[in-house]
């Protein structure tokens, strides 16, 4: 549900400025709880007395009951896994330095591993848009060796917080990895590689699930691709959208 406080904010900047220090307190304040537990100190020795030493009573130890060997299970073990609505806390690239490809949309920085960057196309032809859709879904990019649904990604990330007029600035749609969707964005900027240890990581994602964490250096979330586009193959069931 849009945040009302922020949808009242007439100016664009004021916007962006307020949903990036939304996204940086959101990983912040997910590591600041991990690192919050921490064991408790002991507690200090009481100061000794001398006290006249007591008699031990003489007590006669009764001869301990045998213990039954536990019941070997001979039947399949049932192994847990994990709800599927809850993503990884570290994507399995994140363990070794990894190339990364910042992009622009309306204004906010964001960035995606190079490794999970499908392609990158340019916005030359207008999106086939799909009646019924909801507003962040703007429509099919026709390919000639895929048909790409395309994502308003500010309307998709920045709900209730997005500049007037945002999608007239898209000039281009990023894959993501070998999915069929692409998120729009006004503009792609420099690659560089990042270590694991630059990125604020989110230990939990109860919260925008397809945040991985927070660039702090360079001011931009980074993307859980996967996630994503695990997201956006849900939401689209959700709608029943029809994409014949």
């Amino acid at each position: 549900m849009p945040d009302e406080k922020l949808t009242r904010l007439s100016d664009p900047a004021s916007a962006i400025a307020s949903y990036l220090d939304d996204l940086l307190h959101t990983a912040t304040d997910s590591a600041l709880l991990e690192e919050s537990v921490v064991e408790a100190p002991a507690p200090e020795a009481s100061p000794q007395v001398d006290e006249p030493p007591v008699p031990e009573p003489v007590i006669e130890k009764a001869p301990a009951p045998e213990t039954p060997e536990p019941e070997r299970v001979t039947g399949p073990q049932t192994e847990l896994q994990p709800a599927a609505s809850e993503p990884p806390s570290r994507p399995d690239w994140s363990g070794a330095p990894f190339e990364c490809l910042i992009f622009t949309v309306a204004g906010l920085q964001l960035a995606v591993p190079l490794i999970l960057l499908g392609a990158i196309h340019r916005v030359e032809e207008e999106i086939r848009p799909i009646p019924g859709s909801p507003r962040w879904y703007m429509g099919i990019r026709p390919d000639r060796d895929q048909n790409l649904r395309v994502v308003d990604t500010a309307e998709w990330i920045m709900a209730g917080r997005v500049p007037e007029n945002a999608r007239d600035n898209y000039r281009f749609v990023i894959r993501l990895d070998n999915s069929e969707w692409g998120l729009a964005c006004d503009d792609v900027a420099q690659s560089f590689t990042l270590k694991p240890d630059e990125v604020r990581w989110r230990t939990a994602r109860s919260k925008r699930p397809w945040l991985a964490g927070t660039v702090i250096d360079h001011m931009c979330a980074l993307i859980d691709v996967r996630t994503m586009a695990d997201l956006l193959v849900r939401a689209e069931r959700e709608h029943h959208l029809d994409l014949s």
